[in-house]
């Protein structure tokens, strides 16, 4: 993810999108394309994600922008139960995200 997202319960998709640096209509493809994507929607249909919805974008996001999965490669990927070495890869970025932050400042 880019940018941060503040703490709320539900983010609108121009927040999702903005956060992860993409125009809305990937997330909304993406949406489409990932099962386990699936926000909330209004009465007029205004996508509403939860911070799980994040999360499961942001495996998206790192096997496909960052890892350079196809679409397939990453469906499988997921399928394959291999979710939970994507978060601890995602968590230990963010780690070294902040630690070369701080080196910066040093």
């Amino acid at each position: 993810m880019q940018h941060q997202l503040p703490e709320k319960l539900y983010y609108s998709i121009g927040e999702v999108a903005h956060a992860f640096d993409v125009n809305p209509s990937l997330i909304r493809f993406w949406e489409k394309e990932f099962q386990l994507i699936s926000p909330k929607k209004t009465s007029s249909g205004t996508r509403k994600f939860s911070a799980k919805d994040i999360e499961k974008l942001e495996l998206i996001y790192t096997l496909v922008k960052e890892r350079g999965f196809t679409l397939e490669g990453a469906k499988k990927q997921l399928n394959q139960g291999n979710k939970n070495n994507l978060v601890i890869l995602k968590k230990l970025q963010k780690i070294r995200q902040e630690l070369l932050r701080i080196k910066a400042e040093l």
